[in-house]
């Protein structure tokens, strides 16, 4: 039924003798080292856009003082995120 490695991993379970074979503390930060890169690269996609949409943007960037392709990246990440609905 069990092998002799899970029987021993069974006894030291049973026993209250666990040991970790790897360092937690490490792996979490790894992977939270991980996950923060992930979210913060970006991808160069390239988009079409009529030119009165374009202009639109461009002119609404120039109002708050940010550039037009950070505007419509913050536009974009505000609707993934939930915070901005498309009108049905």
């Amino acid at each position: 039924m069990f092998d002799k490695e899970e029987l021993e991993i069974l006894e030291a379970f049973e026993n209250d003798n666990l040991k970790q074979s790897i360092n937690m503390e490490e792996e979490i930060s790894l992977a939270k080292e991980s996950a923060k890169e992930y979210l913060t690269k970006s991808k160069n996609i390239t988009i079409r856009l009529n030119m009165g949409d374009l202009h639109g943007i461009k002119a609404k960037a120039l109002e708050t003082g940010i550039p037009y392709q950070t505007l419509i990246n913050a536009l974009i990440h505000q609707y993934v995120s939930g915070q901005v609905k498309l009108a049905s």
